[in-house]
C-alpha cells in the first residue's frame, strides 16, 4: 500500500518498540520505595525519597543534541538508554500514562483532543471544548473521575503510607486533567524555577517515604514557538540544567532525582503543514478533526471511511502512517490492550506523521496552526525520552 512502505533509518523514522516505557516509571519507582505490587523494570536502587522531574517537550536526541547547554542533564545519559512516550506523544495521554503507570488504552485520555460521547471535542489539558466558537467547560458534562475511574499508582502510594507531593504551576489546581489522572496528591501550586526547586527539596525531606512529582513546561512552549534548537529553546534548555542540578545538590540523605519527558518534538515547516480548512478533498465524509497536528484522530461519517482512507491517503502519500482504529489497536499502538469503552475515543482513522508533516486547521485553531513545533506521531524524535537518574548514595 502506498505510503507504508517500512519505515527508513533515520531520526523520523518510526521508534523501535523493544523500549521500556513511561508507563514503567513510577512503578519502578514506588518498588523503590517499598509499595507492594509494583515491580521495577529500571533496577533502580531503592530510595526513601524521590523526585520526579517531568521536563515536557524534552526530546532524548534533542538533549544529546545540545551538550553545552544541558551540561548536567548530559553527564546523566552515560549508559542509560530512552524510554518511549507512548502513542501518541501528546501531553495528556503521557501525564495519565506516568500519573496511572498503565499505557493509553487503558487509562483512557487518548490524546490531545479526543471525541466525547455526546459529539464535542474534548481538549483534555484545559477539559473544554475545542475548537472555533465560545469554549465550554466540560467537567460537569464529562467527569474527569469518570473518564478514568482507575485507581492512579498516586493514589496507591498514598494508600501505602508513601508522600505524594504535586509540584506543578498554580493554574493546574482542580482541572480535569489533574482530577482524571494525579489524583491521590498533595497540590503544591508553583510560580517559577525557583519555588519549583524548593518545593521539590522540601516534598522529599523528612523521614516518611516520598514521591514529588514537579513539571516545569516552559521548553514545550518555546519548542512549538520557535522550533527545538532554536536560541530561545537552547537558553531555556540551559535553565532547566540549573533547575535540576539545583535539585540534585540540595537533595537530602536517601532521596533521589529522576528527570523524564512526556514526548519529544519536531520542527514542522509551511512547506510541511498541510491545512484541513483550506482542502475539500480532506473535509468529505469527516464529522470531526481531533488529536495533534501530527497524530490525527479522523473521526468519519458512518459508512464513509474507505472513502475518506483514499482521499486522504491520495494527497498525503508516503508523509504519514493511516490505520484504521481497529488495525491500529491490533498493532499495538495503545499499548497491549483497548478497554472497550475507550476504542470509540480513537478515531475511526488514524494519520501519523512520518515526516516533517502535519495536519493542521487554520481557521478552526489559528495560533496552534501558525506554530513550528509539533509532535505525538510515532518518530524517534516525537518518542524517544529520556530516564535519567541521580542517585548521590
Amino acid at each position: 500500500m502506498s505510503g507504508d512502505a517500512s519505515p527508513d533509518s533515520h531520526r523520523h523514522s518510526r521508534a523501535p518498540q523493544a523500549h521500556a516505557s513511561l508507563a514503567d516509571v513510577v512503578p519502578s519507582l514506588l518498588a523503590g520505595l517499598g509499595v507492594a505490587g509494583f515491580a521495577d523494570r529500571f533496577g533502580l536502587n531503592p530510595a526513601r525519597g524521590v523526585c520526579l522531574l517531568l521536563v515536557d517537550g524534552l526530546g532524548w536526541h534533542s538533549l544529546r543534541d545540545h551538550p553545552r547547554d544541558a551540561p548536567f542533564l548530559t553527564s546523566l545519559t552515560d549508559g542509560r538508554e530512552p524510554i518511549t512516550a507512548g502513542f501518541p506523544a501528546t501531553t495528556a495521554a503521557s501525564v495519565a500514562t506516568i500519573a496511572t503507570g498503565s499505557p493509553v488504552g487503558q487509562h483512557g485520555i487518548v490524546g490531545y483532543t479526543f471525541a466525547t460521547p455526546d459529539g464535542d471535542l474534548l481538549n483534555a489539558l484545559s477539559w473544554h471544548t475545542h475548537g472555533g466558537g465560545s469554549r465550554v467547560d466540560l467537567r460537569e458534562r464529562f467527569v474527569p473521575e469518570d473518564i478514568q475511574p482507575r485507581l492512579t499508582a498516586l493514589q496507591r502510594a498514598e494508600a501505602a503510607g508513601v508522600r505524594v507531593t504535586l509540584a506543578v504551576p498554580h493554574a493546574h489546581r482542580d482541572t480535569g486533567l489533574n482530577r482524571a489522572v494525579l489524583r491521590g496528591a498533595d497540590f503544591q501550586g508553583v510560580h517559577a524555577l525557583g519555588d519549583l526547586a524548593a518545593c521539590a527539596l522540601a516534598a522529599v525531606s523528612g523521614s516518611q517515604p516520598s514521591l514529588c512529582y514537579a513539571y516545569h513546561g516552559d521548553l514545550d512552549l518555546l519548542g512549538h514557538v520557535y522550533g527545538v534548537g532554536s536560541l530561545p529553546w537552547r537558553l531555556q534548555l540551559a535553565q532547566i540544567d540549573k533547575l535540576a542540578a539545583a535539585v540534585a545538590e540540595g537533595l537530602p540523605p536517601g532521596a533521589a532525582l529522576v528527570v523524564i519527558a512526556d514526548h519529544g518534538m519536531v520542527t514542522v515547516t509551511e512547506e510541511g503543514r498541510l491545512d484541513f480548512d483550506t482542502e475539500p478533498s480532506l473535509q468529505a465524509g469527516v464529522r470531526l478533526l481531533g488529536g495533534d497536528p501530527r497524530a490525527r484522530y479522523v473521526y468519519t461519517e458512518p459508512g464513509a471511511t474507505d472513502d475518506v482512507r483514499a482521499a486522504w491517503r491520495e494527497l498525503i502519500g508516503d508523509r504519514a502512517w493511516i490505520r484504521t482504529r481497529d488495525e491500529a489497536i491490533a498493532e499495538g499502538w495503545f499499548g497491549p490492550v483497548v478497554e472497550p469503552h475507550i476504542r470509540d475515543r480513537i478515531g475511526d482513522l488514524i494519520v501519523a506523521a512520518r515526516t516533517d508533516f502535519a495536519v493542521v486547521q487554520s481557521r478552526v485553531t489559528p495560533r496552534l496552526s501558525r506554530l513550528i513545533g509539533h509532535h505525538g506521531s510515532l518518530t524517534d524524535d516525537e518518542q524517544l525520552v529520556p530516564l535519567l537518574v541521580h542517585n548521590p548514595d
